[in-house]
């Protein structure tokens, strides 16, 4: 079997940012530090998908959990500096997107 010319980084940082919702989570938290169900309100995504994507996430380095002792307890979620570094790759997907892409629904 031949190897496949292509840079096994490239291939998993496609791997982490191609999972369905990703993308859109990382932009949303662009505009800084968000709670759970802000996330959640502005995505038709689900709690149970978004937690996932979250954990995934922040084991990947790219968004980091803060846990305030507040009563009750606030959590909230933001992008740390290997997740900003995403900006202009976003940025330029949605100008991409805004330029090339048909507009679609999005529903549930």
């Amino acid at each position: 079997m031949e190897k496949s010319g292509l840079c096994p980084r490239l291939y998993k940082g496609m791997d982490i940012i191609s999972k369905r919702w990703t993308g859109l989570i990382i932009y949303q938290l662009l505009s800084g530090p968000q709670r759970f169900s802000c996330i959640q309100g502005a995505l038709p995504i689900s709690g149970r998908l978004l937690s996932e994507r979250l954990k995934d996430l922040e084991n990947e380095g790219i968004v980091s959990r803060a846990v305030f002792p507040d009563i009750p307890v606030r959590i909230e979620y933001s992008l740390t500096e290997k997740g900003r570094a995403l900006e202009p790759v976003i940025r330029e997907l949605q100008q991409w997107s805004s330029d090339w892409v048909a507009p679609m629904s999005i529903s549930n």
